[in-house]
C-alpha cells in the first residue's frame, strides 16, 4: 500500500510540476508563441492586442517603406488599415525559429472595404522579453494595394488611408 501511495504521489508531483513549467509569463513565452499570438490578434482584427504585443519601442518595417517605431506611432499608422478590414486570415505556410528570430512564410486573405484579396508575405520577427521588438515584412506592395482596391499611398503615409 505504501509503495502504491509513493508512486501515486510521484505521479501527482510530476503532473503539478509540468503544469507549473508550462504556465509561461509574458517574458517566458517562446518566440514562436509570441508570433502566433500576434497573428491571432490580426485575425481577430484586434488593434489593441496587436499594439500590446509590440515592445514599447517596437518596430514594424514593411521594407519598401520607412519603419514605424513605437506603440503610439504603430497605432496611428495601423488604425486606418484596421478600420477598413472586414475579414482577415493570416495563413501560415512555413515557420522557422532561430533563437529569438522567427521567419514566417504566409498567405494573407482578407476583405478590405468590401474587396476580397490575397497576398503572399514573408515576415521576420525579432522577439525580446516576450514582445515583438522588430517585425520586417516582405511583399509586393503594388500587389497588396491592388488587391485592397486602393491606390498605393505615398511614402510615409499611414497604411490604407485612400
Amino acid at each position: 500500500m505504501n509503495a502504491s501511495r509513493a508512486v501515486f504521489s510521484s505521479y501527482l508531483l510530476t503532473f503539478f510540476l509540468s503544469l507549473y513549467s508550462t504556465a509561461a509569463t509574458a517574458s517566458e513565452r517562446t518566440a514562436e508563441q509570441v508570433v502566433m499570438e500576434m497573428f491571432s490578434a490580426w485575425n481577430a482584427v484586434d488593434l489593441d492586442r496587436v499594439i500590446e504585443l509590440f515592445a514599447t519601442d517596437g518596430v514594424l518595417h514593411s521594407v519598401m517603406t520607412d519603419p514605424v517605431v513605437g506603440r503610439q506611432h504603430l497605432r496611428s499608422h495601423l488604425a486606418p488599415l484596421f478600420a477598413g478590414i472586414e475579414k482577415l486570415e493570416l495563413k501560415v505556410q512555413r515557420i522557422v525559429v532561430s533563437g529569438n528570430t522567427v521567419f514566417v512564410e504566409r498567405v494573407d486573405e482578407f476583405v478590405f472595404r468590401g474587396k476580397e484579396g490575397t497576398v503572399p508575405v514573408v515576415g521576420v520577427f525579432e522577439i525580446r522579453d516576450g514582445a515583438v521588438s522588430e517585425w520586417r515584412e516582405y511583399y509586393d506592395r503594388a500587389q497588396l494595394y491592388a488587391e485592397m482596391g486602393v491606390p498605393v499611398p505615398p511614402a510615409g503615409a499611414p497604411a490604407a488611408t485612400h
